[in-house]
């Protein structure tokens, strides 16, 4: 299995969280709730996930992988 750079998920998450701010923030702004949508779905793809929330939730829990794993997974080959 290919596994995504943790830096690149990390960057995605952060991105993700700030347009959700935004989206809550102006609900009504179409082009935030688009881009929002769109780093959704780039999730999703990344994650291998089928719903944003999943994608997230993934997201989180790699990111947040303890060293010890960490060094267990560097072995596998990355997107």
């Amino acid at each position: 299995m290919l596994l995504p750079d943790r830096n690149t998920v990390d960057r995605l998450l952060r991105h993700y969280r700030a347009q959700e701010r935004t989206v809550l923030a102006r609900p009504c702004d179409l082009s935030a709730r688009r881009r929002f949508e769109d780093t959704a779905y780039t999730l999703c793809v990344l994650m291998g996930e089928r719903t944003a929330r999943e994608a997230v939730h993934a997201a989180e829990h790699y990111v947040a992988v303890d060293p010890a794993a960490r060094q267990a997974l560097e072995g596998l080959p990355r997107l």
